[in-house]
């Protein structure tokens, strides 16, 4: 197959995945190319320039529909050549047996006529189901838990902090893992997860260059910390009770957005749910499930409005990519949301206009 061909976008779009240490759901954005599918981080409104993983599909097996998951029946699977795992979540069912045609596609052509090459484990590790929450307490343990201490990095004092070789150290003396490239895949796990964070300017530059499993570095001079929201990580959020009334109607249309919160104006991917008599607009974390809405809102006298891509809108922050819109409740709650493209922002705004 030759280059050309190769970089051609068959699909692209927003899909679930699970994780492979840590068995939890993340919301990241695919792109299928004719060889392989590539998938990406959302940091904030835009998606991350640093690839997060890569499967080759060259000789994988696709699943679909896979319901072993309680709970979430739109997931496929695709298995690599080497018989690793990938779980995958749409939005729909459409969306998922579409996915799944394309990827079929995709590897029954390589199946003609493309070239042998090796199938690499994203994750780069034999790591498999580690419970992060238990590392993590015992790095806590006063008595055999990572020791903090002051560190220098280029003229600046760090206090409370570790160096990536002492995690690594530690990681291989307790036996976690078997090699330090293991406890490098383990600690860039625990990163990602956001249970620790980089401190000073060499942790911070190898974690926005680095690719999957690498953000981690087996360096005395690169520091880390645990994440300052740890203490709050056993606390339990109020959830507002829900009629069952709102959650009756006809589905209309589901799909994956990005919300900017009310608080803290950070952008998040949400599944949209949007239902007919009562007309209700739903949105749920889609690392969870799609039973639980995180919110919602009725859409009776709402006014939605299309919102131009030249500049940043007055109550929109951050460096978006575009194709925004806004919802006016009845209550004069402001919900600014960004789809994927330009195609499904009027497509939902016209979803939306005739429920209001």
């Amino acid at each position: 197959m030759d280059t050309e061909k190769k970089n051609v976008i068959l699909r692209e779009g927003f899909l679930v995945k699970r994780g492979h240490l840590v068995h939890n759901w993340k919301a990241r954005w695919f792109v299928l190319m004719p060889d392989k599918l590539l998938y990406y981080k959302y940091e904030g409104s835009r998606k991350d320039s640093c690839q997060r993983g890569k499967i080759l599909l060259k000789d994988c097996e696709i699943t679909c529909p896979y319901l072993e998951h309680e709970n979430r029946p739109l997931v496929f699977k695709l298995r690599t050549k080497n018989g690793v795992d990938h779980f995958l979540e749409a939005c729909s069912r459409e969306e998922r047996d579409d996915w799944a045609d394309d990827i079929t596609a995709a590897i029954e052509k390589l199946g003609e006529d493309g070239k042998v090459t090796n199938q690499e484990d994203p994750a780069g590790s034999q790591l498999t189901n580690v419970d992060l929450s238990k590392v993590l307490d015992s790095m806590y343990d006063v008595h055999s838990g990572i020791k903090m201490s002051t560190h220098v990095e280029q003229g600046s004092t760090y206090s409370n902090c570790f160096s990536g070789s002492a995690v690594v150290d530690w990681m291989v003396f307790m036996q976690m893992t078997l090699t330090r490239v293991e406890a490098m895949t383990l600690a860039s796990a625990l990163l990602e997860e956001g249970f620790l964070r980089t401190v000073g300017l060499k942790s911070v530059e190898a974690l926005r260059t680095a690719g999957l499993g690498e953000q981690f570095m087996d360096d005395s001079t690169a520091l880390y910390s645990f994440s300052d929201n740890l203490k709050k990580r056993g606390s339990v959020k109020a959830e507002t009770s829900l009629s069952a009334v709102e959650l009756s109607g006809k589905v209309i249309k589901r799909g994956y957005l990005l919300k900017q919160g009310h608080r803290r104006k950070n952008w998040k991917v949400r599944l949209f749910v949007l239902r007919s008599e009562p007309a209700y607009l739903h949105y749920y974390d889609p690392t969870k499930d799609d039973i639980s809405p995180a919110g919602g809102f009725s859409l009776r006298a709402c006014l939605v409005s299309s919102l131009g891509d030249n500049g940043v809108p007055s109550g929109v922050k951050g460096n978006v990519q575009g194709n925004l819109f806004k919802i006016i409740t009845q209550s004069d709650t402001h919900y600014f949301i960004q789809a994927p493209t330009h195609q499904d922002k009027m497509a939902w705004i016209d979803a939306i206009r005739e429920q209001t």
